[in-house]
């Protein structure tokens, strides 16, 4: 059911953390990644483990808070696989962390930056693209449980992951005639590098409030993305999926 062969996928911070494991689960059912990031070490080694499972993929250096790196990006991928049939607009980042009222505008206005702006940038040329050629393309987005359930001393996140559901409903509304569907992605506490950076408090109340006893792993992402990046999610657009442990429906 889930065979994307001749199916090409933007993974962008596709180089590690949840990026790397929607591209795992993309290869693995056949997929073409271009894997845009901005560290090129981290690309080459990203790169290598995918083609040892088999993978069609490239790196790309990119940086999403820059249009004319995202510009050159998107020319290189088209060059190297021709068309885009999904993008995952995954590159992001915690943003400030402090009171809101105490870290002043400049804090406010890179977390936006960082990530929802990124996302507009990059879906735009994905979606002229897609247009153009008469693709029924997806366009998925890494949100945040955050988006729902706030997260203190970290306004800047909770805000912008928010931000992005409510862009993902109105492009849904808007590019839904045309065959492309719009959708996010919302984890909860999945183990990666930013998550593992916060206290050990926070990290302990994640356990506790999972309603299948563990946190996430990064293995548990890669169905969603194959899902979403199918034919399969064709009815399914203007949503997130919370991918949580069943944490934010635990009863204290």
């Amino acid at each position: 059911m889930f065979d994307l062969s001749d199916h090409v996928s933007i993974v962008t911070g596709g180089n590690g953390g949840l990026g790397l494991a929607y591209c795992r689960g993309l290869v693995k059912c056949g997929a073409k990644v271009a894997v845009w990031g901005r560290n090129e070490a981290k690309n080459t080694e990203a790169i290598a483990e995918l083609r040892e499972m088999g993978g069609d993929v490239e790196a790309f250096q990119c940086d999403v808070t820059d249009e004319a790196s995202i510009a050159a990006a998107f020319a290189q991928t088209l060059e190297r696989f021709e068309k885009v049939d999904s993008c995952f607009a995954n590159a992001g980042g915690a943003g400030f962390r402090g009171m809101s009222h105490q870290v002043g505008r400049q804090a406010w206005l890179n977390a936006i930056d960082l990530n929802l702006m990124s996302v507009v940038q990059t879906w735009a040329p994905v979606t002229e693209h897609m247009l153009a050629q008469k693709i029924p393309g997806r366009l998925i987005v890494t949100s945040s449980i955050a988006a729902r359930a706030g997260s203190g001393g970290a306004a800047g996140y909770s805000t912008t992951k928010a931000a992005v559901i409510g862009l993902v409903q109105a492009l849904g509304v808007e590019l839904g005639q045309a065959g492309i569907r719009v959708n996010a992605i919302m984890p909860g506490f999945i183990e990666t590098e930013m998550s593992l950076d916060t206290s050990q408090a926070f990290q302990d109340a994640a356990h506790r409030r999972s309603a299948i006893g563990r946190i996430g792993e990064l293995e548990d992402m890669e169905g969603i993305a194959v899902f979403l990046a199918s034919r399969q999610s064709d009815f399914m657009t203007g949503q997130g999926v919370v991918l949580d442990g069943g944490a934010s429906v635990f009863p204290l």
